[in-house]
């Protein structure tokens, strides 16, 4: 008899369901970006796939966690899983910069091999800070966008112009500009009260910041593809039952190419909402054009030499 009930007992617990889990995950942008959007979709497929065993809470517009707060945030456990530009982490390790060094990715097809000769390698230095890489989702090719029109370089001398991370600081430089770090969320602030006059950013970013209201004119200047990538607890990831885990890697896969199908129809789309919007659209001038490309060599050998045997490989795998 007891051993019927201990047998009993048994496989009333193997039929219950494992405990619902349920984490907090720190989004980038504001809710009506497509990055959030897609992390959003990213939460619904991990519940869906998990059957509810995980449950993903995304805040969206860095409210939980600052851009420079977000990899310490996950690796400490404030949120077990959040989104962060790969370029931002460029002052902790060089190699995270690649996909910020003007021209050398400019189209997403190139945008693409990047991401793939770079994953590797940031991924092992992830593991190494306990930390696992779920997927990346890249922004639309980076414009210019200035309170006046501009010809060359010398057009950017003494301008104070945003930077979001140490690259685009020092791309100001080298135009002559001088750098201020701004936020997203601070964009309209920043112009406002006069302590930017030029940035370079997406054209999503600059719908979300209404630009329009501050500057005239965007000039399409492709300088490069940055890319966001999601992140998350190592320790929380193993922690969750094989068939979370599952769920959350298959929904990763499917919010990369979602992401990145978003990013293209999203590039067409800002650009031309800057334009119904008053702002005046332009290619890049001949003059700023041919800047850029000495600009872009610079930045690149400055970024092999800071980068090493990383910047080798990657350059090595995009050839």
């Amino acid at each position: 008899m007891f051993k019927k009930t201990l047998s009993s007992l048994a496989l009333t617990c193997l039929a219950l369901p494992a405990l619902a889990t349920e984490w907090t995950m720190s989004a980038h942008a504001p809710d009506g970006n497509y990055h959030t959007q897609n992390a959003v979709q990213f939460a619904e497929d991990v519940a869906r796939l998990s059957d509810g065993e995980l449950t993903i809470n995304v805040v969206s517009n860095s409210a939980l966690l600052k851009r420079p707060e977000l990899k310490r945030g996950v690796q400490k456990g404030v949120v077990p899983i959040g989104e962060v530009l790969i370029s931002a982490l460029g002052n902790e390790d060089a190699a995270y910069s690649a996909d910020a060094v003007p021209l050398l990715a400019t189209t997403f097809e190139d945008a693409m091999k990047l991401w793939d000769a770079s994953k590797p390698i940031y991924d092992e230095k992830l593991a190494d800070d306990g930390l696992v890489s779920l997927y990346s989702v890249p922004w639309p090719p980076q414009g210019i966008y200035m309170k006046d029109e501009v010809a060359s370089a010398a057009d950017f001398d003494g301008v104070k112009f945003r930077a979001y991370n140490a690259s685009t600081a020092r791309l100001a430089e080298l135009l002559g500009a001088i750098p201020a770090t701004i936020s997203s969320s601070e964009i309209s602030q920043a112009f406002s009260t006069g302590v930017i006059s030029g940035m370079i950013t997406s054209p999503t970013t600059g719908v979300d910041s209404q630009a329009w209201d501050f500057v005239s004119n965007y000039y399409d200047v492709k300088a490069f593809i940055p890319k966001n990538f999601v992140i998350v607890n190592k320790r929380a990831l193993n922690g969750l039952s094989e068939k979370s885990r599952d769920a959350v890697m298959e929904a990763a896969a499917l919010a990369e190419k979602r992401g990145w199908d978003m990013a293209m129809n999203a590039t067409s789309e800002a650009t031309e909402h800057l334009g119904s919007n008053g702002m005046t659209v332009a290619a890049t001038p001949t003059a700023l054009a041919e800047e850029f490309k000495d600009i872009g060599a610079t930045m690149l050998e400055e970024w092999k030499t800071n980068a090493g045997a990383d910047a080798d490989t990657i350059i090595q795998d995009l050839q």
